[in-house]
């Protein structure tokens, strides 16, 4: 049987011991001996709900669920925060380009099941999300139909509906409308969708790189350099080494809010992402179903992103709060305890195939080559969250926090 066990862990540990009963401890780590059983764990009824909500999944899908389910993972990191900050009698959860609400919609079933946790704390949804028909998705995810939403399309608040669980959930355009106050921010693959301009260095200077039609083909498109200096080129940094670069003023702004509302109010802020500690120099690519897409052939057909620049994020920050990681994926599951969950289901699966899968999807998880390194954790949290600690950049260092974050601090299991 495994526990956890680190000295001084504190809210993490109660928030492991109350949140993961069945998963992490108790008479389910099971060793593959006990007599056959189905025991109705957290998990089992979150699969349960979701297969009546959304119909049967696939067994990729159920892999993802069941060997990390980054939902409940990420529903932990709040509530753990939550309870280092003092357990406030109220918070919000704002999500900044929700996609369809899954995700916040599994982090809310989360909240649910740890409903011992949470009863004394009143929550609030609140959805940045510019997109009208996302948010007509959205609001079909997280609500029941039998409670009519409120519209108003001339307020900032331009939705307002109940979740299923009956938490007051809204939407806005910007986040600036969203209302100030305790809260805990999610942007997940958000960050690297946002707007990039591209520079390279020249003979002359920075120049930025332009879209225009090529002369020799009337309907095609090329890259071009500007022939002169443009505005964005002030958020080039003075002493920037690279040849070609990439900024994101929108990201920037999004950043400085983010800083300026938890500085102000408390809470965390979580970002999850694509990206970078500003080494990488042309990152931007389209995808369509799934495949590498020129992105000039056929706009508006395939998704562009670029990846984040975590640098650009910190100083962005500007010391207003404090800032841990980057982290890579595989550092940050395996400090929310990936290796242990592995153990349990190998141990309790006796069919060669299911545990050759099992493994196949942690490695492609954790790999270095692969997943493993390509997807990156990084948080703003409040200074005297970590104080009494050294501060420090990167969460990879050795020296451990006084006041450790889930995630970002290695985890003893023994």
């Amino acid at each position: 049987m495994s526990v956890l066990v680190r000295s001084g862990l504190g809210p993490l540990c109660a928030v492991g011991r109350a949140a993961i009963p069945s998963i992490w401890r108790g008479k389910y780590f099971s060793s593959g001996n006990e007599p056959a059983e189905n025991p109705v764990t957290p998990m089992l009824r979150h699969l349960i709900y979701k297969i009546k909500s959304t119909g049967p999944i696939t067994v990729a899908e159920y892999m993802k669920e069941v060997l990390t389910n980054p939902a409940k993972l990420l529903g932990i990191w709040f509530i753990s925060e939550w309870m280092a900050t003092g357990k406030s009698t109220a918070f919000q959860l704002v999500e900044l380009g929700p996609g369809r609400g899954t995700l916040v919609g599994d982090i809310l079933r989360v909240f649910t099941q740890l409903g011992s946790v949470l009863k004394n704390c009143d929550i609030s949804v609140h959805l940045v999300e510019v997109s009208q028909k996302l948010s007509e998705i959205q609001a079909l995810t997280l609500t029941e139909e039998k409670v009519p939403l409120e519209r108003n399309a001339g307020s900032p608040v331009y939705m307002k509906g109940v979740t299923k669980s009956g938490i007051p959930v809204s939407w806005y355009r910007d986040l600036h409308d969203v209302p100030k106050g305790y809260s805990f921010y999610l942007a997940h693959e958000f960050f690297d969708v946002l707007p990039v301009h591209k520079f390279q260095k020249t003979p002359q200077g920075w120049r930025e790189v332009f879209v225009d039609i090529d002369p020799q083909v009337s309907d095609k498109l090329r890259f071009v350099l500007a022939p002169s200096a443009t505005p964005a080129e002030a958020f080039i940094q003075h002493d920037e080494t690279r040849d070609h670069v990439e900024v994101c003023p929108d990201a920037g702004v999004i950043i400085e809010e983010l800083s300026q509302r938890i500085a102000l109010t408390g809470g965390a802020a979580l970002v999850a992402d694509y990206g970078h500690e500003g080494t990488k120099t042309d990152t931007l690519r389209g995808f369509c179903g799934h495949k590498l897409h020129d992105v000039l052939i056929a706009p508006g057909t395939a998704d562009l992103t670029a990846d984040v620049d975590f640098s650009y994020l910190r100083r962005m920050a500007q010391g207003k709060v404090a800032s841990l990681g980057p982290i890579k994926q595989h550092t940050f599951l395996k400090n929310m305890g990936i290796d242990v969950r592995l153990k349990v289901l190998l141990d309790k699966s006796n069919e060669p195939s299911v545990r050759q899968q099992l493994l196949q999807g942690y490695d492609m998880l954790m790999n270095p080559k692969k997943m493993g390194e390509r997807f990156n954790f990084f948080a703003l949290l409040p200074h005297q969250r970590l104080q009494g600690g050294r501060h420090r950049r990167n969460a990879r260092q050795s020296k451990p926090f006084a006041s450790l974050v889930a995630g970002f601090s290695e985890l003893a299991w023994q």
